[in-house]
């Protein structure tokens, strides 16, 4: 597919732009409005490719805790054994808590962790069925308060009897940004794994306790842009990371419920990079 659709379509689904402009730019591109809707398909994520891992051998359920200004919801999925696990929260895209994320959370517990996906949209209703919907209201949500409520997720799961306190965090696009930020703003993190995410600024950097993964798409440009920056304070600050480019990827090549921009080769390889990465850096012994 011409590049400068994948673009425009990145531009609709992380700027302000309207279904209606989106829609007269594609038509232009596609040579008409007839194409352009045969090509809306291949674009536009359907929940219904979701990835269905087997939740037999699993416990999960759906929580609340305390947030800001109303309380957060989210999905929790590990082992069915009753012990004490490693945390690792998984923070969804821009468009909330979803079935394809929920199966990432299956993922992280198939691996033998406590997996936690908090719904950034939870204070606002939840999430909508609507794409769009659900990306207006991120852009209603406050980034202070979003951040505080991520925070909490660690708090609430000290309270739990299955958590051994040891945590690490995983994030997709506007979930890779918030693992980077939290990072910054949890001392206690102890891996954080960031897929195309917006990095932090320098001088936040210092303040980073975690090991650090990062994970690019080369035609990436908009995310890619903030890379060296945040490469140059990483190596100054002596802080422990990995970074991978994946050739001719596309931002979003890990959501297998986006058919034109997943690229299985590239999300297998990152997954077990990342699973390994977290063995590394939450297992004991």
């Amino acid at each position: 597919m011409d590049q400068r659709i994948i673009n425009l379509y990145d531009e609709y689904t992380h700027k302000p732009l309207s279904r209606q402009e989106f829609l007269q730019r594609l038509s232009v591109l596609a040579g008409g409005t007839t194409a352009a809707m045969a090509l809306l398909p291949l674009l536009e994520v359907n929940y219904a490719n979701a990835a269905i891992t087997d939740a037999d051998d699993l416990f999960t359920e759906y929580i609340s805790y305390p947030g800001t200004p109303a309380e957060m919801k989210a999905y929790v999925a590990r082992p069915k054994k009753k012990k004490k696990y490693a945390a690792v929260v998984v923070i969804h895209e821009n468009r909330g808590l979803n079935a394809h994320i929920e199966d990432v959370t299956r993922r992280v517990a198939k691996a033998g962790y406590l997996g936690i996906a908090p719904n950034a949209l939870a204070p606002l209703g939840g999430t909508p069925d609507n794409a769009d919907e659900a990306r207006e209201k991120f852009q209603k949500l406050n980034p202070e308060e979003t951040l505080q409520n991520f925070i909490g997720v660690f708090r609430y799961l000290k309270t739990r009897k299955d958590c051994n306190g040891i945590f690490g965090c995983v994030g997709f696009c506007w979930g890779g940004a918030m693992a980077n930020n939290l990072a910054v703003h949890v001392p206690e993190l102890k891996a954080a794994v960031s897929f195309y995410g917006r990095q932090p600024a320098a001088e936040d950097v210092p303040k980073i306790k975690a090991a650090i993964q990062l994970h690019y798409a080369e035609m990436d440009e908009r995310i890619n842009a903030g890379i060296p920056a945040y490469e140059e304070a990483l190596k100054k600050n002596n802080i422990t990371y990995e970074l991978y480019m994946y050739e001719g990827a596309q931002h979003a090549f890990h959501n297998d419920t986006a058919p034109t921009r997943y690229n299985e080769k590239a999300a297998k390889l990152a997954w077990q990079r990342t699973l390994e990465f977290f063995s590394g850096h939450l297992k004991k012994g």
